[in-house]
Formats: structure tokens, sequence, C-alpha cells
């Protein structure tokens, strides 16, 4: 069971019975995104405020690890409920063992780099990073929702509601007009990478894959570079970026992403995820455009018997209550299909986006209003309720136990 889960039911039972500042790149770009989105960030950016009085020191015995609430780099990195003990506050620590790291140490180095060069309240930022042993640790702030995937896997399997995913698409689309001005493709969103807080905030991670488009001062108009640690990010790469073509890829392989995105948040999985590699390339290069399912595209869909017998009434009489019943805006049906466009000259750019009339009924409205609407979930904010989890105090142990040497050979 998932800490979400965990999190949910106890909620239910009871009722039944800094990180120092980082120096933008561009002040001036910085100055108008502030101006344009000046009331939803003054107020989302109130829960960042608190902290930032708090010194968080590189040094481990300030913090007290508690549990392990996710994993990241393809299962190669943990990242693990903590305490701050001299404020008491709760964080998150993603730790690297580097002795059995499979990828480069730049790898990660770029991205931690990367991360505290950008300055934006849509973009998870650091608090500190140090060594400890052969360990890795990153001081990160604790998102209390987990991510989107996670929000999916506790409770929101058949999609999330349209209201929620305006609000964490909007503040996504923030961060990616962001990085974009800043020349920096993400090359990885995915419903994995952003994250929620306990208050709304909503916030884009996961820029290991992430490329520089500005080399040697110059701003390259196309891009060739394919990322070498990317099965996990396959399906929601653009068909141009995956088909590593002359032609190249540019920023719009981010908006197609998003489209991606927006149908693994609405439909509960992400499109492509039943195919083998090479039939999803060619799915994508023929042009094949996924759907949001609701009650305007049920004939576009065939239903798989699951197998699951457990379940009253046949597959598709269980996927029409699930899917076909609901039915979606018409406006958010063509954002997602100009985010999938094949064309690239034809998808919008995240300025454009911001400026779809899809977002006209959360207009103003801050992410404040975010947690109301992903009920019955509650955020993980209270470490008492936490089940703990001895497989973190089993790994160090068996860690410090393969370091022991033995200094003269056993004799029987």
């Amino acid at each position: 069971m998932s800490l979400l889960n965990c999190a949910r039911a106890a909620n239910e039972n009871k009722t039944s019975k800094k990180k120092p500042e980082s120096k933008p790149l561009d002040a001036q770009n910085d100055k108008s995104l502030k101006q344009k989105n000046s009331k939803s960030d003054q107020k989302v950016s109130n829960e960042m405020s608190n902290q930032v009085g708090i010194q968080y020191l590189p040094i481990c015995h300030h913090y007290e690890l508690s549990v392990v609430i996710g994993k990241g780099h393809s299962g190669s990195s943990s990242i693990f409920l903590a305490k701050h003990l001299p404020t008491a506050s709760l964080i998150a620590i993603k730790k690297i063992n580097v002795e059995v790291w499979d990828r480069e140490l730049s790898y990660i180095q770029n991205e931690i780099i990367l991360t505290q060069q950008l300055s934006h309240p849509n973009i998870l930022q650091l608090h500190c990073s140090f060594v400890k042993g052969h360990e890795l640790w990153i001081v990160m702030p604790l998102m209390a929702f987990g991510s989107c995937r996670d929000l999916i896997h506790a409770y929101f399997n058949s999609g999330l509601p349209e209201q929620a995913i305006l609000f964490i698409l909007r503040d996504v689309l923030l961060a990616v007009e962001y990085i974009h001005q800043r020349g920096i493709i993400h090359r990885g969103l995915k419903a994995s990478h952003v994250l929620i807080s306990k208050n709304g905030q909503v916030c884009l991670t996961g820029l290991h894959n992430s490329y520089n488009t500005i080399q040697n001062g110059k701003k390259l108009r196309k891009v060739h570079d394919f990322p070498i640690h990317s099965v996990d990010c396959l399906q929601s790469f653009g068909p141009e970026l995956l088909h590593q073509n002359l032609a190249g890829y540019n920023f719009k392989s981010d908006i197609y992403s998003i489209g991606i995105f927006i149908c693994e948040l609405a439909n509960g999985q992400s499109p492509f995820s039943d195919m083998p590699a090479t039939q999803m390339l060619l799915e994508k290069l023929n042009g094949t455009k996924p759907k949001l399912a609701d009650s305007t595209t049920v004939g576009d869909f065939i239903i798989d018997d699951d197998g699951n017998d457990d379940q009253p009434g046949t597959t598709q009489e269980r996927a029409d209550v699930i899917f076909f019943k609901r039915t979606f805006s018409q406006n958010l049906h063509e954002f997602t299909s100009e985010c999938l466009e094949l064309d690239v000259v034809k998808r919008p750019s995240a300025t454009q986006l911001l400026n779809h009339s899809v977002f006209k009924s959360i207009k103003n409205r801050p992410s404040l209003s975010l947690p109301s609407l992903l009920q019955p979930v509650t955020p993980l904010t209270d470490l008492a309720k936490v089940p703990r989890d001895l497989s973190a105090e089993e790994d160090d142990f068996t860690r410090k136990m393969s370091e022991v040497s033995m200094q003269e050979d056993w004799t029987f």
C-alpha cells in the first residue's frame, strides 16, 4: 500500500470511529513572469516563504531519516521522508549510493547545478546536497501529496477531475515557459516528475535529462542530441525526438510531452504504455493522436479484458461506468489535440498555451484550491501516522556489514 493510501485510510478511520536564493539568469524575464502571474504566485509562494529563514546545512546529523516514500532515476535512488532536527520540520531527502550508481556522476551533478541556477515557484528547489560515506544526500522540500503518478495510483485510477488537471497543467506550463525562455528543453516531462505540496503548489522536477540549447554563447535552433538514460521517458517523447533524423527537434518536443501528460492525468495511464517501443514509434510517426477517454470518444477506444473476474459486469461495461459516463470540456479536448500535433510548426508554444481559453474557469484562482479537488487523498504531513519502514535500516545494516574487512582469514 502506498503512503498516500495509508494517509487516506488513517483519515477515514478517524472520522468513522533556505537554501540560499539562486540568482536568476534573466531578470527581465523573471519580472515579466511575476507580473503575469502575480496573484497566483504570491499566494503559492507563501508556503515556501515560511522556509526562507531556515538554514539547511550540509550536516548529516541535522537530519533524521524515517521511511522511503519513493524511488528516482529508474530505481537507482531512494527518496526518504525525513525530519530537519533543528526546526522539527518535515523534508524529503534523496539518497544515491555512488558506489553502485550505474550512470555517470555528471548525470546527477548537472541536475543539481541546473536546479540551483533556476528560481521559479513551480520548479522544485534544492535546500542543499552533501556526501555521507558512499552516499550522496540531496535535501529537498517535502511535497506532501507526492507526484501526480502517486495520486493516480493512490485513488484516481481512472484519472483526475478536470478542474484538478487544469490547476496542475497551468503551473506546469509556467515552469516550462520559464525554462524555455532560458534555452532549456526538459525532455522528461511526465506525471512522476510533477509534484504537489500540501498547500497545492505544483513543482516540476526531473531535469536530469534536460538539454541547454545555448552552446558557446549561441542558441541552437534545432537539437540532435538524444538523452542517454531515457527508457522511462520514451512514451512522453515527441515523434521528432524519437525519429533522430537530420531535422532534429526543439522546444516543441516538450509541448508534445505535455499532451501525453494530460492524457495520463485524465485517463489514469500513459498512452502507448501497452506497446513495444518500436510500435509506439511507428504510431507516433504515423500521426496517431492519443485522446481523452470520455463520453464523446467512446467509439475511439477498444477495451481489452483485464482478466479480473472479481468485479461485476463485463470489461466493456466497467469501462463505460468509469470512463464514458464523464465528459471533459471541448476546450480541454482541443488543447490536448494541439499539443499532440505531428507537425511541430502547428504546435503552440508554452506561452500561447497559457492564453488558451481552457484556463478561463480557473482564471485568478490560486493553486490553494487544488487540495480540495484531490480529496479523499490527504497530504503526508504527520510523521506519527506513517508506518515505519524497516527496510531502510536493513539496507543500511547490509551496507555497513559489506564494508567490514577481516585482517586474517578464517580457519576451520
